[in-house]
């Protein structure tokens, strides 16, 4: 959770382990009926999203998180047409997803409507990603909005936020078995999987839920600095693609575009640490 060590730095601690961001002012906060939500000004970051004490993004580091987190998936799949993103109020992702002529359609499903406009009203970089024709906005719960569309999408994005609060029931096995019926054949979903450095029992549970549900299920690691440890995950679970080979790739004018995602990174970022290996390992 987040707090002020003084007047200048915002600390955010997580089972012992913590990062400080100093903080030139603070620019806005609010109350939704699901959290606090504060944005700062920071010194060398940008503008920082907080949602109930826990950092979201700054403006210095999303980047990272947004690529990998859409493009992942989207170059795992021949022909993205239909698209679903279930949290990233932000925009973000939506952003992204947007590079990707061969989508038809992106809906996002985001259960604090409140998120979205504080976006748009201050996060104007992410958010533009609302902007593109083709998306559509519903403010639900994610996991009742996917047993409504069952067999409907090529590829399901779960930008959450931790497994507290409004995002907890994005992590578990009745959330995924609706996220499997909601796809279309071959389809493949990217989901927000915490980090190996901290939350290990979670990133193992998401892997054991994917495997007995779908074809095929792996974490894939990159970094965000301003997230504690640095790094973060996403969990890629396929009923076709191999996700590890991605069927597509960037062309010159989309890379050019990027500043984290490369096919090289792609392949590579499923490579694990032993420690994880042997942890998955274990039975």
């Amino acid at each position: 959770m987040g707090y002020f060590l003084n007047d200048k730095w915002f600390a955010e601690t997580n089972e012992g382990f913590g990062i400080a961001v100093k903080i030139e002012k603070k620019l806005e906060d609010c109350k939704s009926e699901f959290q606090k939500i504060e944005l700062y000004d920071t010194v060398n970051l940008g503008k920082m999203l907080v949602l109930d004490g826990v950092i979201q993004l700054t403006e210095f580091d999303e980047f990272a998180y947004q690529e990998m987190m859409a493009h992942l998936p989207l170059f795992s799949h021949p022909a993205p047409k239909k698209v679903l993103v279930i949290g990233g109020g932000d925009g973000g992702v939506l952003r992204e997803i947007a590079k990707h002529d061969v989508v038809e359609t992106i809906d996002i499903c985001e259960i604090d409507g409140m998120v979205i406009e504080f976006a748009k009203k201050h996060l104007t970089s992410l958010s533009c990603g609302y902007d593109d024709p083709r998306v559509t906005v519903h403010v639900a719960d994610g996991s009742e909005f996917v047993k409504n569309h069952q067999g409907h999408y090529d590829v399901i994005i779960v930008d959450s936020s931790d497994p507290i609060g409004p995002g907890e029931s994005l992590f578990n096995e009745p959330f995924y078995q609706g996220m499997r019926d909601a796809l279309a054949p071959g389809g493949l979903i990217g989901s927000q999987s915490e980090s190996i450095f901290l939350h290990m029992p979670t990133v193992k549970s998401l892997l054991g839920i994917t495997s007995r549900l779908f074809n095929d299920s792996g974490y894939g690691m990159f970094q965000v600095p301003t997230y504690p440890t640095g790094t973060i995950g996403c969990c890629l679970a396929t009923l076709g693609p191999d996700f590890r080979n991605p069927v597509r790739r960037p062309d010159k004018a989309i890379q050019n575009k990027l500043k984290y995602y490369t096919n090289d990174i792609h392949k590579s970022c499923f490579a694990l640490p032993n420690f994880v290996l042997n942890i998955l390992n274990q039975s």
